[in-house]
């Protein structure tokens, strides 16, 4: 429980990084300290400014919880979507062998701190002769290499310090170190879903606490102070709850049931945040009110998990 306690003892660091370079530096300065991925995470999102920067932070500590080795001062991007989707059956990037080196092609879209990666994830399909599903490899690819072309995407509505890219892959080599091993779909892009939900969660109630902290436990009316109190309390219940997750197995039905329950207390956390702030007008509350959407982007996927992690747990 590190970063619980370190988020709800610790000065607050008033600090503003108006650029992602700022805020990429003093992650990977707290990378260095904090060698667990979730506490990473929820430290991030409290020493952030901003929601983007909580978010970047937990993304870049799922990443590093599913892919471990990721250089860490490289900003590092998960190309999977395309223009149909990110189902297996969705993904048209190919790797394929071309006179004898293997070689990508294919066209992805909204890959997340795409335009400022230096290295790519990249999930791609093989030919596998009579198999019921495509078979999925994950390449990592140099941003820079021969072939690649990232083009930055229009700014998001919330959130929209966080670039996305569209990544267009033509006759880009690789060498087969670089491939990852095991099936790209089963133990990369699909455990990524609920692992970065953990993580990303986890780093957004760390920034919840920030606020709540900077708005409720100094000088605030007693109402405010109370409801304050009451919201942080529920932030440290959701993020103990995901602590408890952050190692556990995501296919595990129990942690898609518990992952829902803390979610939903999150929001309870987040609805009195969002209390606390209602009449203030600074550029943080502004931003916060404009970026708090960014809990409920893909919300659909999550809730399938959990109808099936109970449908599994009631058979």
């Amino acid at each position: 429980m590190r970063a619980l306690q370190e988020i709800l003892e610790a000065p607050i660091d008033e600090h503003v990084c108006e650029s992602l370079e700022d805020a990429w530096s003093r992650y990977v300065s707290l990378a260095a300290r904090v060698p667990r991925t979730f506490d990473r995470a929820v430290i991030a999102g409290f020493a952030a400014d901003r929601l983007a920067w909580a978010f970047a932070g937990g993304y870049r500590s799922a990443l590093d919880r599913l892919v471990p080795g990721l250089p860490r001062d490289a900003m590092v991007a998960l190309a999977v979507t395309e223009k149909d989707g990110n189902t297996p059956r969705a993904i048209q990037t190919r790797l394929t062998t071309v006179e004898g080196a293997l070689v990508l092609d294919g066209d992805k879209r909204w890959t997340t701190l795409g335009p400022r990666a230096s290295e790519l994830l990249v999930a791609a399909r093989v030919e596998a002769e009579g198999a019921a599903r495509p078979e999925l490899r994950v390449v990592r690819v140099r941003a820079n290499a021969p072939g690649v072309t990232i083009t930055p995407m229009h700014d998001a509505p919330f959130v929209p310090e966080i670039p996305h890219a569209t990544v267009t892959l033509r006759g880009v080599e690789v060498e087969e170190r670089d491939v990852f091993l095991g099936d790209g779909y089963d133990e990369v892009v699909k455990p990524f879903r609920t692992i970065e939900d953990v993580h990303v969660f986890g780093a957004a109630l760390g920034h919840a606490v920030r606020e709540l902290r900077r708005r409720t436990l100094a000088g605030a009316t007693p109402d405010v102070n109370d409801k304050g109190r009451r919201a942080i309390e529920r932030a440290a219940a959701a993020i103990a709850a995901l602590d408890a997750l952050a190692d556990a197995r995501t296919d595990a039905p129990f942690a898609h049931v518990t992952l829902a329950g803390a979610i939903e207390v999150g929001g309870e956390a987040f609805a009195g945040l969002d209390w606390v702030i209602a009449p203030a007008e600074d550029e943080a509350a502004v931003r916060l009110r404009r970026d708090r959407v960014l809990l409920s982007v893909a919300g659909k996927a999550r809730e399938a998990r959990r109808a099936k992690a109970w449908s599994t747990l009631g058979s």
